[in-house]
C-alpha cells in the first residue's frame, strides 16, 4: 500500500511540474486514454494470474 501512495504522490508532483513548465503530459490527457491504460494493466495481470499466457 505504501508502494501505491508513494506513486500517486510523485505522479500528482510530476503532473503539477508539467503543468508549470507548459509541457505536454506523458499519457493520455482524457479520463477515457487513462482508463485504457488501466484496463490494459488488468488484462495483463489476469492473464498472468490464471496462466494464459505461459
Amino acid at each position: 500500500m505504501k508502494e501505491i501512495l508513494l506513486s500517486t504522490a510523485t505522479g500528482f508532483a510530476v503532473g503539477l511540474l508539467f503543468a508549470k513548465l507548459k509541457l505536454p503530459i506523458p499519457a493520455p490527457p482524457t479520463l477515457g486514454g487513462v482508463m485504457g491504460i488501466v484496463g490494459l494493466f488488468l488484462g495483463y495481470m489476469l492473464a498472468m494470474r490464471f496462466g494464459w499466457m505461459r
